[in-house]
């Protein structure tokens, strides 16, 4: 029911604003968003790519925006059992978001989450616990 409107939005703004503005990059994120929670995995790569080759041309490897686009691709790479590309991602996600927002940001705390998860996920579970209880502290 939501994907109708979230794609005429997306169309919407690739048509008035253009594919690099900022409004029509977050409505790609958005139209990812909802594929991935339909389970249309294969569908969202492609718009998250796009969202975060867009977003470092426009706003650089740092910007908050950006870094979220990484995790995001990341986090979808995981579901996709893709864990060999998603770790790179996670590696970058995580130094960003410790250089541009410190080690006790939320957002910061959440990428070291999904870090711990992947390298869980790879059998690396001496350095998901080290995550995991950097996290607590």
């Amino acid at each position: 029911e939501a994907r109708p409107l979230v794609e005429e939005g997306l169309r919407g703004s690739r048509e008035i604003l253009g594919d690099r503005h900022p409004d029509t990059m977050a409505s790609i994120n958005i139209m990812a968003s909802l594929l991935m929670k339909m389970g249309e995995l294969q569908e969202a790569r492609p718009l998250l790519e796009e969202g975060l080759r867009g977003r470092r041309e426009t706003l650089g490897d740092r910007h908050p925006n950006t870094l979220s686009s990484i995790n995001n691709m990341a986090y979808l790479l995981m579901k996709m059992g893709e864990l060999q590309e998603a770790k790179p991602l996670c590696e970058e996600g995580l130094r960003g978001r410790r250089e541009t927002l410190g080690d006790r940001h939320p957002s910061t705390l959440n990428t070291k989450r999904g870090m711990a998860l992947l390298l869980k996920k790879m059998g690396e579970l001496q350095n998901a616990r080290l995550l995991y209880e950097e996290g607590l502290r």
